[in-house]
């Protein structure tokens, strides 16, 4: 119960690893406020299980991609929270493209989505963070950062930015009791993830130095710690939960 007392805003929580985050924030202690964009009944679902554990729960629904909807989301938790302790920046799309095949819709709407919705709702968060002089922030990037795939030139940049972005608000914020980091997940499986993986597994495998796929709930520890009264001096970094992923 480390973060009893605490409030917590998970953005993209109805499924995968924002799911799994959220749940594993509210074994802790946290009061979850759990944003989702679309999956009406799996947030409901994570509700549930999180008000089973004897957490305060809140839906917050909200397509982060719309430049109103950080700030507005920001405004309704502390309405009904009075305090944001984490912010858990997970939201994201992907659209896997050869960059000549990309339509324009394809390059704003992962960028909108995976940076500049994180951007402002941190800016909105980040207020209430510096009148309590307290608080922790954690990204969801990806290994695609630093190793993209065929494909992923959208992506790769969305989520570079945010590594960048995460190094930025670290030392923008680190006088104030904010630490700020990221966690880039590598092969992960998940709903999403399964049949990709299923249908190459060797060659997945192949690409890392541990002999299985993480699941949602390694990343979820990994936030934790980050987001947790024990990291008392780590910010700026990126946390790999990679399985050791090697360069292609």
């Amino acid at each position: 119960m480390e973060l009893a007392g605490q409030v917590a805003l998970v953005t993209g929580a109805a499924r995968g690893i924002g799911r799994a985050i959220a749940l594993r924030l509210a074994e802790a202690g946290c009061d979850i406020a759990l944003n989702y964009r679309s999956s009406t009944a799996q947030a409901q679902d994570v509700a549930e299980r999180i008000a089973a554990l004897g957490r305060r729960v809140e839906l917050f629904p909200g397509d982060l991609a719309r430049p109103e909807v950080p700030k507005q989301l920001a405004g309704a938790v502390i309405e009904a929270f009075g305090r944001i302790d984490v912010l858990v920046n997970n939201a994201g799309i992907g659209r896997d493209k050869l960059l000549l095949s990309m339509e324009a819709d394809d390059i704003n709407d992962v960028i909108a989505t995976n940076l500049v919705g994180p951007m402002l709702l941190t800016q909105a968060t980040a207020l209430t963070m510096v009148r309590q002089r307290s608080g922790r922030i954690v990204n969801i990037s990806s290994a695609a950062a630093a190793k993209p795939g065929k494909g992923q030139s959208n992506y790769a940049a969305s989520k570079g930015g945010l590594e960048a972005f995460t190094k930025a608000m670290a030392v923008e914020l680190g006088s104030r009791g904010i630490l700020v980091n990221a966690v880039a997940p590598g092969i992960t499986r998940t709903d999403l993830t399964e049949r990709l993986i299923d249908g190459a597994a060797s060659e997945l495998l192949g690409r890392q130095v541990v002999g299985s796929f993480a699941g949602p709930e390694a990343v979820a520890e990994a936030v934790l710690y980050l987001a947790s009264p024990r990291n008392t001096h780590t910010t700026g970094t990126v946390l790999a939960v990679d399985g050791g992923l090697k360069m292609p």
